[in-house]
């Protein structure tokens, strides 16, 4: 492959997800030719496409470019994908996202964060921390960053801001200089096949990190001996015994202001306007972060304090006093349990009703038992079919393998169709959608639906 700094044209397959078009972007803002394939259009192609990006949909190798200086797939794409095979043939081995970003991290001062939940957020907090005060920095998000309505900017200085994924081991090819471990909760067990593999790759992931670096890891994690660092720092929401915590955390206008304590310093009075406890230990290890990295107590207060979040992490779709809509990415059952918690401490008044979207065969099979104690937390829960991503379906693993081991008998299970026309009826005042798959799509319907509802109750009441 040519030096990453001499590419002239990149092809990417795979190019709507969420890791690739972040990639793509990189090359489109220096003005690169990009193109790419993906099996169907999303909201993140239309905007790539708006951007420059040369896309298209279907799996035909007489629409790839055969000159591209650099071709990418994403480990989504099936080995046997017809464009893939093609470049193999022609001696041409195109390279998988983790390889891409690892040389681009490389020769880099890089912070990069890992773990099965929180990396997202806690990814994004850090740019735009280091944004918000000027430092800069280059980011390569796993999300939409609200304040900034994109997945990676370019920033001034050697700094970039990695979330390190661990689907595919793809963390391994990063280069930390300063980590973060935010959990080794298992996941992905269709690659690593036990959760003591799983922890494994984390413990190699630490390894990574440069000897005179930093990893910032969440307090009471296991494994913690084994974790390599040649400096750590513990930190958690509330824990005293960990090196920075949160105190005297006070919920205020659906989100929460709080103290950041250090070991020798106070940070007073930080204030994050989003909601989810989860999100004020995140808040606490990007200041950390960004505190080490040379942001004042003010550059950081001022940071979190307009920082809008994440799209699809704890994204209030309505607040209002008829109802309250809540969208999250939760996929994993700690993701879940924390989402419902947090929303039930905000609105405790509120009947919650949790619509959820199983992503994966393999990860409902493995974790229905986790997923069914998480949803019991709901008053009541409705489950959606299994969005397969890329699995083909498992013999006798439904929605109902989730059901099936729930406590609570409020459940249910239900088309996209019959979702709405229930949401229509049943005007809930506390709906939470989660899930990874295509749930997303379904939000804006709801929402309609929802203040359509509110507009009626209001005439009636008139």
């Amino acid at each position: 492959m040519a030096n990453i700094n001499d590419i002239q044209k990149a092809y990417f397959i795979g190019i709507g997800g969420i890791g690739m078009s972040a990639l793509a972007r990189y090359f489109l803002q220096q003005g690169k030719l990009v193109g790419g394939y993906d099996r169907s259009e999303s909201e993140i192609t239309k905007r790539l496409e708006k951007e420059g990006a040369h896309i298209h949909f279907s799996e035909d190798i007489n629409q790839l470019w055969p000159d591209a200086d650099l071709v990418v797939y994403t480990p989504a794409i099936p080995n046997d994908h017809a464009e893939l095979t093609w470049y193999r043939a022609q001696g041409i081995e195109p390279l998988k996202r983790s390889e891409l970003l690892g040389r681009i991290t490389e020769g880099h001062y890089a912070i990069t964060v890992a773990g099965t939940h929180g990396k997202t957020t806690v990814t994004t907090l850090i740019a735009h921390l280091l944004r918000h005060a000027g430092f800069g920095g280059t980011a390569f998000l796993g999300g939409i960053a609200a304040n900034y309505d994109s997945n990676f900017w370019f920033g001034k200085g050697e700094t970039v801001i990695v979330e390190a994924d661990e689907y595919d081991r793809s963390f391994l090819r990063l280069h930390p200089n300063l980590a973060v471990l935010t959990s080794m909760d298992p996941d992905h067990l269709d690659i690593y096949k036990t959760p003591e593999a799983m922890e494994e790759a984390y413990i190699q992931f630490t390894q990574k990190i440069h000897p005179e670096g930093k990893l910032f890891v969440k307090h009471g994690l296991g494994r913690m001996a084994d974790l390599h660092a040649p400096n750590r720092i513990t930190y958690s929401l509330q824990n005293s015994a960990a090196h920075v915590y949160a105190s005297d955390i006070r919920q205020q206008h659906g989100g929460y202001l709080f103290d950041i304590l250090f070991p020798d310093a106070v940070m007073k009075d930080m204030r994050l306007p989003i909601g989810g406890m989860h999100n004020v230990e995140n808040a606490v290890v990007a200041a950390a972060v960004a505190k080490e990295m040379g942001l004042t107590d003010d550059d950081i207060r001022a940071g979190l304090e307009v920082f809008k979040g994440v799209k699809r992490r704890f994204e209030y779709l309505i607040n209002d006093e008829q109802h309250v809509y809540i969208d999250d990415y939760a996929h994993h059952p700690t993701e879940l349990a924390a989402l419902i918690d947090s929303a039930r401490r905000m609105f405790p008044s509120r009947r919650c009703v949790v619509v959820f979207q199983p992503h994966l065969f393999s990860r409902t099979r493995d974790l229905a038992e986790g997923f069914a104690h998480s949803l019991d937390k709901a008053d009541e829960v409705i489950l959606l079919d299994i969005y397969p991503a890329r699995e083909l379906p498992f013999p006798g693993v439904t929605a109902a393998t989730i059901t099936d081991k729930m406590q609570n008998p409020a459940h249910s299970i239900l088309s996209k169709e019959a979702l709405l026309d229930w949401v229509s009826a049943a005007n809930p005042e506390l709906l939470i959608t989660a899930g990874a798959g295509d749930i997303d799509r379904l939000c804006q319907p709801i929402k309609e639906r929802l203040i359509a509802r509110s507009r009626s109750s209001n005439n009636l009441n008139s």
